[in-house]
């Protein structure tokens, strides 16, 4: 577990799941995701996103951010890799929040010997980019005019992080 100067981070539980299905709603749109994250129920959340496939960051008892993480596929061969996606609450952007989160996740890879972590970012979203290259991700590959978003061709950019164990 960490610890900051507001919020702890910790694993995703149960009871954090109607918060995490809202700040979904709230964060993923035409700029950060090819389409938004729309959730028809609880219980569909919690299949996707059981508890512990998350770190978040709490501020007493509000989610302020999370990090989600998962292998990329049920491969034997692929299981040192973990795809991760991160959101922060509006209200909480610019505090520090998704940083720390990045470090957590970083040592929870560590911890679980996992030696690459992968995500996607669209182009569209700069500011993300800026942010996951601040973090040590570089570009493994972009894939060109992958999605036409608001009537503009949007690429997706493929990043990767590499463990040093």
């Amino acid at each position: 577990m960490f610890t900051s100067h507001t919020y702890q981070i910790r694993a995703s539980e149960m009871k954090d799941a109607n918060q995490l299905m809202e700040l979904d709603m709230l964060v993923w749109n035409a700029s950060t995701s090819p389409a938004p994250m729309q959730w028809r129920s609880r219980q569909q959340y919690l299949q996707y996103c059981p508890p512990g496939s998350q770190l978040i960051a709490v501020q007493e008892d509000q989610v302020c951010g999370y990090v989600g993480f998962h292998p990329p596929t049920g491969m034997p061969v692929n299981r040192h890799v973990y795809e991760i996606h991160i959101a922060v609450h509006p209200d909480f952007r610019r505090s520090g929040v998704a940083t720390a989160l990045m470090k957590a996740m970083k040592q929870h890879a560590l911890e679980q010997g996992i030696r690459k972590l992968r995500l996607r970012v669209l182009s569209s979203n700069p500011g993300a980019v800026a942010f996951y290259e601040q973090c040590g991700f570089i570009t493994e590959g972009r894939l060109v005019s992958e999605f036409r978003i608001g009537g503009r061709d949007v690429d997706d950019i493929l990043m990767a992080y590499f463990i040093d164990a």
